[in-house]
């Protein structure tokens, strides 16, 4: 997972509250197990006609919006399914950061697993900041001193898992984290074939 400490970019504002992971993330695509690829599908029906064409409306396609790494987005972000096809269509768009007033447990989780920042701020600093992504403004985030700012200053703070970041600035997945101890569980191993070698015995074909 790539290591998250600090970013400048400008930001893609989206208003609309209660986006749910199928507007995120259509079922269409819940087949695949890769990790890549779904950004052209993330926020279909936001950006697509219903013959597919690109909106000349989509924030995602656009202008600074095809190079942001940051959305504003509006209340109760990422609720419905736990599906983590979202933000696996979220990076692969190139969004590193996640900045509103609220979002959804799971989908927050599953955001920190893949290396996306969701951070929460009071709904006058998310109103700003929408206005500032509309403005094209620059909007720095910086995960470890956790502030938010834009064009370098109104420093906001913001509130974060203290876990989550030391998964985020260290870019650690739950996988990455168990492999810090790889040899203490080697050690485990080994020492419990010993003890209880028929554990370890191979099954007949």
């Amino acid at each position: 997972m790539e290591k998250f400490t600090h970013m400048t970019s400008t930001a893609i504002a989206l208003e609309q509250s209660n986006i749910d992971t199928d507007i995120i993330m259509p079922s269409d695509y819940l087949k695949t197990i890769k990790r890549t690829g779904l950004g052209k599908h993330a926020f279909e029906s936001l950006r697509y006609t219903k013959d597919g064409t690109l909106r000349n409306d989509s924030p995602f396609d656009f202008g600074a919006g095809k190079t942001s790494k940051i959305l504003v987005v509006g209340d109760n972000f990422g609720c419905g399914s736990s599906r983590e096809h979202a933000p696996w269509g979220i990076a692969d768009l190139g969004i590193r950061c996640l900045i509103g007033t609220s979002f959804a447990d799971i989908f927050a989780s599953n955001c920190v697993k893949n290396g996306i920042l969701t951070i929460t701020l009071p709904e006058e600093d998310v109103a700003a900041l929408m206005r500032d992504a509309k403005a094209g403004k620059k909007i720095t985030v910086d995960l470890e001193a956790q502030t938010v700012s834009v064009d370098g200053s109104d420093d906001r703070g913001f509130e974060y898992n203290p876990q989550h970041k030391y998964m985020m600035v260290n870019g650690l997945d739950e996988i990455g984290q168990t492999l810090l101890v790889e040899d203490k569980i080697t050690a485990f191993e080994e020492q419990q074939r010993l003890q209880s070698p028929w554990l370890y015995r191979e099954l007949p074909q």
